[in-house]
């Protein structure tokens, strides 16, 4: 399976650890990612929230890179997917886009990850955080269901962990308000991180990095962070049970230390 693949600007950032993981966990799964050539930023979040012509012509270049190579392209990031999914419908319908998520949860794929298990996550148990742009609009995203997906769920369980069931997979983060309004996004992750906690979930699984860092930073702001709730990439989760030898190495990139809770539960 031979895929272009479009990091986006936060995956080499704050998120290159959800970067890292994906790299590492397709080579584990015989999926090669081959990265968009002189790809560029795709206007999440600052581009679409001014409109306009920008808004669909950002995603579009890196479409038009996309359909030069012949491959369907794969998204990690949300925000960056729902962008070049919405220029996908609009001007490039030749050009196949498809979140991480549902690769990796696609009959084949999730086949393959249930074969490659080496350390299943057993005794772990965790919630799944969609947020709001992986399946928001439908009519964008292609989700099947906006309340309740179920892509990232098939992952875990098939790495063993113990699933929560919880009614905040969707629940906004306030990524967009991370700046100008600390005081509304506080009160949105508090209700997120303490929803998680109380259907008994030792972490939150993720697959946006700005959800992620709102998240993680958020929850730290003038606590203890011994005592804050970690979040992880699904990927690290998958290249955790994978037992990929670099694995280790995404772990301590979080502002919320993930080690401890693992080294608990023996995964690590």
């Amino acid at each position: 399976m031979e895929l272009s693949y479009y990091p986006g600007c936060s995956l080499h950032g704050t998120g290159v650890e959800y970067d890292l993981s994906t790299r590492a966990v397709c080579e584990a799964l015989r999926i090669e990612l081959r990265e968009i050539e002189d790809w560029s930023c795709c206007g999440a979040s600052s581009a679409h929230s001014a409109g306009g012509d920008l808004a669909l012509a950002l995603p579009a270049r890196n479409l038009a890179l996309a359909a030069e190579a012949g491959r369907d392209v794969v998204v990690p990031c949300a925000a960056c997917f729902n962008r070049l999914r919405a220029a996908q419908l609009a001007v490039a319908p030749c050009v196949e886009v498809r979140s991480l998520v549902d690769l990796l949860s696609s009959p084949e794929v999730l086949s393959r990850i249930a074969d490659e298990v080496r350390r299943p996550l057993e005794g772990l148990s965790a919630v799944t955080y969609y947020g709001c742009l992986l399946v928001r609009p439908a009519e964008i995203t292609g989700a099947e269901d906006v309340e309740d997906p179920r892509g990232m769920d098939s992952v875990l369980e098939a790495l063993g962990v113990d699933l929560k069931t919880w009614s905040y997979k969707t629940h906004c983060c306030g990524g967009g308000l991370a700046l100008p309004r600390r005081d509304v996004v506080g009160r949105l992750v508090g209700q997120i991180v303490d929803q998680a906690r109380r259907c008994g979930a030792d972490c939150i699984a993720a697959a946006c990095p700005m959800c992620l860092l709102n998240l993680e930073a958020r929850q730290v702001e003038g606590h203890d962070r011994r005592n804050s709730l970690p979040v992880l990439y699904f990927t690290e989760l998958v290249g955790l049970a994978l037992g990929l030898e670099e694995a280790p190495s995404w772990l301590g990139r979080h502002l919320v230390d993930p080690r401890p809770l693992l080294r608990s539960r023996g995964l690590s």
